[in-house]
């Protein structure tokens, strides 16, 4: 029996909702209607067979761009316990025509910015102020809320599943939609449209498709399944010419439409989807338990936990279930629902820690599943190649997050690693590089991957670039040198090319470095970029990369670095001298990379000989030349000329007594303190290894504390922030050490009692029984568990104490 005679069916629907969804299903096989209409966008009805495939696993979504802007896209989520999912499987199943019914794609994306589309029954906005607008914004942002807020709840998701999810269906199939609709037109006589200003328009498109079924199929051949909210306005007696004059007139752009993998987190309102729950993995469980879903459902919880080796048995289950029903009851529901099986177990099986239950929320009640579509399903050429490279590399896309280590000596991994950074340059940004917890050497690389569907909407928008990976990713590249707005952009640029392995575009990208170069006279900037170049050069001999050109870019850009970096630390002010210190240090380590491979004209020019190893050797003699100077000029902030004193002292080119006598001089009283703090900063600050540094070196440390206790009150307060964040750098016990020694009075070793100073670490002499003990654990993590640890000699002592 319809549910409205004369007039067609219209089974008004929460989107993604369970007991929705029962109930379509219930009503449909009891009306038997000769076509089904569905919310949703025309353009897709040529795709709905495809939901027959066997190889179609939702959670999937309709995917809209337009043509000529990919980037200006909209959604249409379904999830296997969506209502219009379930419609268009049971008309497939029965070969009844189903059909879209909502405003086209073609309108919806030019009309709006490229967003999802959110269903308009529970699109979110920003909350109003007044208490009547409060009520029509809670209409706008879900009418279930506000009829939610009439019964007395204060949880819209609690009172749906009260009502719909823990009632059934009943004996009249037909009776929820007539109450729904009752109540969506009850808030539609108070609030008109909520608000929604495209409302109108899209139910005018939806009655005159109405129209067109009921005159081909007749008045009760038609089922419509939609959003409960449209019900009322699809209700109503229009005329034809009134429903095309808001038609009449709106923008249109040429679309292409697919379907697309989606995720249970996008379906999640917290994943920023309007229209979405709040628990998707929970509703697919209602949806798919055929009876006992609250012991289905905690029976997952505990395998879950099981897993992450928590302690779990069966006992604690029935225990979870009695104490969810107890909760139900007292609570008035007619069944325990989320609230209460969480509830439980958190007391019961999680020890009432939320720590475990966020496992349990992130894994089960939203959940991880990625969705499947057909190969037959269309795609742009470029998400083609994607999937054939993912086949072939065995690296398949998956919504939950994990780590891949790859080591690059082997082909396979090495060819995941081009397509990762390859869809890194089309800003495809499935994977993200992060530390490796194994290696630190450039044969290996650890990725984060997670793929998520928007990635869907970047593949079509770099389908522009070209029909590969190779030539899209190629021909970005060559884009992207050409409007780089800074050198270090170009540089990094060149990095990510040789990480690429894009041979085509790495002599376009250089020769635009190399132009850049020659015109750029700012310190600054050639210092910024001369790191990743140098980086760069790393990559050839575990990629077999030919890097000979980069090699001498880089030797060029380093030596116009060494020319203007003097004359461009003078007369800087705080800020200012802070940044440049941070280029001399990336300089230094670039000079440290660079090494052997500058070419070998370098070291000629130095007067060696004509090797490239003694090209890298030129250039380090050139660099600390440049520190050399730097050190020594007063016009050079304090800071700079501290760290160019530590540089050079670390790299050996500098005498310890040299460097005291520096700091001597620096520290004496004719020195501002600001400036003598500032050099402090410089020498032993910035985390690199000053706080070791003071340490071993108690001449160094005496004279920093006989400075410090010499300033002048009046500068004290001046230099204290400048101290303060030298020394919060160091490490908790390097500081304890530090005090220690200040305590004890630096520089008094040679006077101390017999027996040692009595702080750790610091005794006169070697003490050999606490050497001895630690012989033990040492030869047990070199395999020498089996020697006689008696036989240990002096020199065994010796080397452990070293």
């Amino acid at each position: 029996m319809w549910a409205v005679e004369g007039g067609p069916l219209l089974l008004g629907v929460r989107h993604h909702g369970p007991g929705s969804a029962r109930a379509v299903r219930a009503a449909l096989e009891a009306a038997r209607p000769r076509v089904v209409l569905i919310e949703g966008p025309p353009e897709a009805d040529a795709l709905i067979p495809l939901a027959a495939d066997e190889d179609m696993r939702p959670p999937v979504a309709l995917l809209a761009h337009a043509v000529d802007e990919p980037g200006r896209s909209s959604f249409w989520p379904f999830a296997e316990f969506s209502p219009e999912w379930v419609a268009i499987r049971w008309a497939l199943a029965h070969g009844v025509p189903a059909r879209f019914i909502d405003l086209p794609a073609a309108h919806t994306l030019a009309w709006g910015r490229g967003e999802e589309a959110v269903p308009a029954e529970e699109a979110e906005e920003p909350e109003a102020e007044e208490p009547e607008a409060a009520a029509e914004e809670a209409v706008r942002g879900d009418p279930l809320a506000a009829l939610a807020e009439a019964a007395g709840y204060d949880d819209a998701e609690r009172w749906w599943e009260d009502v719909v999810e823990h009632r059934g269906t009943g004996k009249d199939v037909f009776a929820p939609f007539a109450v729904l609709e009752e109540a969506m037109g009850a808030l539609r006589e108070v609030y008109g449209t909520g608000g929604r200003d495209r409302d109108p328009v899209r139910e005018a498109y939806m009655r005159l498709r109405m129209r067109d079924a009921q005159k081909e199929f007749g008045d009760e051949g038609v089922a419509v399944v939609c959003g409960a909210w449209h019900v009322p306005a699809l209700r109503e007696r229009r005329t034809v010419a009134a429903d095309r004059a808001l038609l009449k007139g709106l923008p249109k752009v040429k679309a292409d439409m697919t379907w697309v993998p989606w995720t249970n987190r996008r379906l999640a309102r917290a994943g920023g989807y309007g229209a979405g729950i709040d628990s998707p993995g929970w509703y697919g469980h209602l949806f798919g338990a055929p009876d006992r879903p609250v012991e289905r459902w905690l029976t997952k919880v505990a395998g879950l936990l099981r897993e992450e080796d928590r302690i779990v048995s069966s006992a604690h289950v029935i225990e979870a279930v009695r104490l969810a029903e107890t909760l139900a009851a007292m609570r008035g529901r007619p069944l325990p629902g989320l609230t209460e099986t969480t509830d439980a177990v958190r007391a019961v099986m999680c020890d009432g820690s939320d720590v475990p239950l966020s496992l349990v929320r992130d894994r089960l009640v939203v959940g991880d599943v990625l969705g499947e579509v057909p190969e037959s399903a269309p795609a742009v050429p470029l998400q083609r190649d994607l999937t054939r490279l993912q086949r072939r590399l065995r690296l398949k896309p998956e919504a939950l997050e994990r780590e891949v280590e790859l080591d690059l000596r082997k082909d396979n991994d090495a060819e995941r690693s081009r397509l990762l950074h390859r869809l890194r340059l089309l800003d495809i940004a499935w994977g993200e590089p992060t530390v490796s917890r194994g290696s630190t050497g450039t044969f290996r690389e650890t990725w984060r991957l997670r793929w998520e569907p928007e990635l869907s909407v970047r593949v079509a928008e770099a389908g522009v670039w070209g029909t590969t990976v190779l030539s899209a990713t190629t021909a970005k590249a060559e884009a992207d040198a050409v409007s780089a707005r800074s050198l270090a952009d170009i540089t990094g640029l060149a990095e990510r090319c040789l990480l690429a392995e894009l041979p085509d575009a790495l002599p376009v990208v250089m020769r635009v470095l190399a132009d850049r170069a020659a015109l750029d006279a700012d310190v600054g900037h050639l210092a910024q970029a001369l790191p990743a170049l140098v980086r760069s050069l790393r990559y050839g001999d575990v990629r077999a990369t030919d890097t000979r050109a980069l090699a001498e870019v880089a030797a060029g850009l380093a030596e116009r670095v060494f020319v203007g970096l003097p004359p461009a630390c003078a007369a800087l002010d705080t800020e200012a001298a802070q940044e440049m210190r941070g280029h001399v240090d990336a300089v230094h380590g670039a000079v440290g990379l660079l090494g052997d491979a500058v070419p070998g004209e370098h070291s000629a020019r130095d007067g060696g000989g004509g090797t490239g190893s003694g090209g890298g050797t030129g250039i380090r003699v050139r660099w600390h030349s440049v520190l050399h100077v730097l050190s020594g000029r007063d016009t050079v902030p304090g800071v700079i000329r501290g760290r160019a004193v530590r540089l050079l002292l670390d790299d050996g080119e500098l005498a310890q007594d040299e460097a005291a006598r520096l700091m001597g001089l620096v520290l004496s009283p004719g020195t501002a303190p600001a400036d003598a703090a500032a050099w402090i900063e410089g020498f032993v600050g910035g985390g690199s290894g000053g706080g070791m540094l003071l340490v071993h070196d108690e001449r160094l440390l005496g004279l920093v504390d006989a400075w410090l206790t010499g300033v002048p009150g009046d500068a004290f307060t001046d230099v204290l922030p400048l101290l303060r964040r030298t020394f919060s750098a160091y490490e908790p016990g390097v500081r304890r050490t530090l005090g220690e020694l200040v305590r004890r009075g630096p520089g008094q070793r040679a006077g101390a009692p017999a027996g040692g100073s009595g702080i750790p670490g610091f005794a006169d002499e070697l003490d050999a029984d606490r050497a001895d003990a630690v012989l033990p654990v040492v030869r047990l993590l070199l395999g020498l568990d089996g020697d006689d640890p008696t036989n240990a000699d002096d020199n065994d002592c010796v080397g452990v104490a070293g």
